[in-house]
């Protein structure tokens, strides 16, 4: 009887699994591997595979349909072999041709072209599910130039957030997927559309149910399983357990040498040839530095067809404090992440140019200051954003390492922006070295700028608030006050530089850190006011909508033409509404000011504010086994709608697949592991016994002034 039992048991699961298969017609011509044949197995569709051309038409039935893949691509175009395309006629097959020659009796000519900024779109609503003007991205793709009349799908330059917005009068496009009798023509590979990262989904899909549709009209095409390669950590519902929040933190600080951010002596040469620029991927089999070279800056928002992206090779001194301070989180569980976050500071104020000639001279007004990027002029640019950022990170590592060997460099680092700054408190975006040693230091001070501009100005009033309270010296307590209640009399008046959300989300930490020195119903109030305006636009999910401020106010705006489209730095979103939160300038800063917020101020409000970006930015991070100097990391943009890294990529520099090693990654995976353990960097940092080199610099650089 049990025998019976299990035999007919195991009858009954064989019968359902042949059951599930969908049975099609769909002949695959490919001597290589392809995206589609994953497509079509994850959706339990039937298909055979052939290598050889003929062998493929042969086998497709009359009438039946075949897909021929470029697995050649971008080095040769698909052309058909001897007698293909007369069978093809003689049988009447449908055909799906990809990447073709000219030679392929199609309306395709011998040049191609490489996409940069284009984007694919659709120019006619026949395609089921895919409206005319839906963009989707197909990242540098090699595509043929064809003259073909009336293409489902263009290639074209065009701005949007996922909808050509300004429409394609004024703009030069190419067809992408154009119908030429029974052979549908992608003049670009589109059977890649996995591993080259194609997107977003909602409008990839649509056009490959309709290429297939084409192949095998009797199939009711529903792909409802797309296997991404470049995926979210987990889903936007799934239940999140303790350890998902330390596997986060984990492989965020396991990016850092994943990715081959740290520079190795071994390879240095290379980073000397790109620096400055956009290069290529760095070699995962390379060694990994451990910070006495510096570390890049992280990824461009460039992908190329292997799923890749390009590197951003250049040395910040924000990036390598941020992240002296994210590797200091573990430094109790390693000896090598203690190490590497030493050198990193180290490198930083000792042994690279960011802290040398003038900012390195006691007789210079440029003393103290810390400059941009290694690179070029840089080293003597000082943006108060990026030197507040440098500051607070060394502040963070140096209290979780216990160490004080940069004390020095912390207190002239904020008393030389302080003594930079206006009478009013503001010090505008950026300072260069020669007009501040042409104009001396009582000029800059007697300056009235007035400049309502969190971005750039408020964290370094933090600082001085910071360094107030291990001091006790008044100046720096009355200088951040008096620019902070200019700047709240203005809100909402205020500038803006990607969006009015990340304005906000930067004037959080000056606010909580003013009420623990000075506690009134008047700060508080100021902080409740800012918190809760950026709330309004939290998502359930707990990410964080980006808005854009006044037109007037704005230093980047939407981008108002398709020819502007990728020239400037940009917002992630084309208009107020568009789903999508940004971990380059405001989530990733707001979390970790609701959490000083939070601690400051006891308020459960903001702690059940820290605790849904905690969520949503674990279930964000990237997760892909295909591409390792990504797993781990955060995108700067996120379709919190769709559950998708998509949305405008219109920045010129930091577009919406960025990473950055400081900005984002440091400041999440810190506050992360700040969050979980109930603690925060004013607190961790409260027995700074920097008062002494505080003193000494005061004397130095205020008092004998």
């Amino acid at each position: 009887m049990r025998i019976f039992a299990t035999l007919l048991l195991t009858f009954a699961c064989s019968f359902y699994s042949v059951a599930q298969i969908k049975k099609t017609n769909i002949v695959i011509y490919s001597n290589g591997t392809n995206d589609i044949s994953g497509i079509l197995k994850a959706n339990r569709y039937s298909f055979s595979t052939y290598k050889d051309q003929l062998q493929a038409v042969k086998a497709a039935k009359n009438g039946g349909g075949v897909l021929f893949v470029a697995n050649d691509y971008p080095r040769l175009r698909l052309s058909f072999d001897k007698g293909v395309e007369d069978l093809i006629a003689r049988k009447n097959l449908k055909v799906f041709i990809e990447y073709p020659a000219a030679s392929a009796g199609l309306a395709v000519e011998n040049d191609t072209m490489q996409t940069h900024l284009e984007r694919a779109v659709a120019a006619t609503s026949r395609i089921k599910n895919l409206d005319s003007l839906d963009i989707f991205g197909i990242h540098n793709a090699f595509v043929v130039k064809s003259a073909a009349k009336n293409p489902l799908i263009i290639v074209a330059k065009v701005a949007g957030f996922d909808k050509a917005q300004y429409g394609l009068s004024d703009v030069k496009h190419d067809p992408i997927l154009f119908q030429q009798g029974n052979t549908l023509v992608a003049t670009t590979r589109l059977s890649n559309v996995l591993t080259s990262r194609v997107g977003p989904v909602d409008h990839v899909k649509p056009v490959w149910e309709h290429i297939l549709h084409h192949l095998d009209a009797s199939v009711n095409w529903q792909l409802d399983t797309w296997p991404l390669q470049v995926k979210p950590m987990h889903e936007k519902s799934e239940v999140l357990s303790k350890q998902d929040y330390q596997q986060a933190i984990t492989k965020g600080v396991d990016w850092f040498y994943k990715g081959k951010f740290l520079i190795h002596p071994s390879w240095e040469d290379q980073f000397t040839k790109y620096i400055g620029l956009e290069g290529p991927p760095v070699d995962l089999n390379l060694s990994s530095g451990d910070g006495s070279s510096g570390l890049m800056e992280g990824h461009m928002s460039r992908i190329l067809i292997d799923g890749s992206q390009m590197y951003r090779y250049w040395i910040r001194a924000d990036c390598n404090a941020e992240t002296a301070y994210a590797l200091s989180i573990l430094a109790g569980a390693s000896e090598k992440h203690k190490k590497v976050a030493t050198n990193l500071l180290d490198y930083l104020f000792k042994t690279s140019n960011l802290r040398a000639g003038n900012k390195n001279d006691s007789k210079s007004a440029s003393y103290g200051l810390i400059g941009w990027s290694t690179n070029g002029t840089y080293p003597n640019v000082y943006y108060g954003d990026d030197n507040a950022r440098v500051l607070l990170g060394a502040i963070g590592a140096s209290a979780l390492l216990n160490k004080n060997n940069w004390d020095r460099y912390i207190a002239e680092g904020i008393i030389a922006n302080f003594r930079t700054t206006g009478k009013n408190g503001f010090r505008s975006g950026k300072l260069f070295d020669a007009a501040i040693n042409e104009k001396g230091l009582k000029a800059i001070q007697e300056n009235p700028l007035i400049n309502p501009h969190p971005h750039y100005e408020s964290w370094m009033w933090a600082c001085y608030l910071w360094l107030y309270d291990k001091t006790g010296y008044k100046p720096f307590l009355e200088k951040a006050k008096q620019a902070i209640t200019i700047t709240m009399n203005a809100y909402p008046n205020w500038k803006w530089t990607n969006g009015i959300q990340q304005e906000r989300a930067r004037m959080i930490l000056p606010l909580a850190w003013l009420i623990r020195v000075e506690d009134t119903p008047q700060h508080r109030q100021w902080l409740d006011l800012i918190v809760s305006k950026l709330l309004e636009n939290m998502a359930a999910s707990g990410a964080i909508r980006e808005e854009l401020g006044s037109s007037d106010k704005g230093s980047y705006g939407a981008t108002k033409t398709n020819a502007d489209y990728g020239k400037h730095e940009a917002p992630l979103i084309a208009r107020n509404g568009d789903p999508v939160a940004d971990m380059l300038y405001t989530t990733n800063f707001a979390f970790f000011a609701l959490n000083e917020a939070a601690a400051a101020t006891g308020n459960p409000k903001y702690k059940n504010a820290v605790s849904k970006i905690a969520d949503f930015l674990v279930r964000i991070q990237v997760n892909s086994a295909a591409q390792p100097a990504l797993d781990g990391a955060w995108f700067r943009a996120f379709d919190y709608n769709r559950w998708d890294y998509w949305a405008s990529n219109a920045d010129a520099g930091w577009g919406a697949w960025n990473t950055l090693t400081g900005w984002t990654q440091s400041w999440i995976v810190s506050t992360l592991a700040l969050q979980q353990r109930n603690q925060n960097l004013w607190d961790i940092s409260k027995k700074s016994a920097i008062k002494d080199e505080a003193n000494k610099a005061v004397e130095l650089m205020l008092e004998q002034e």
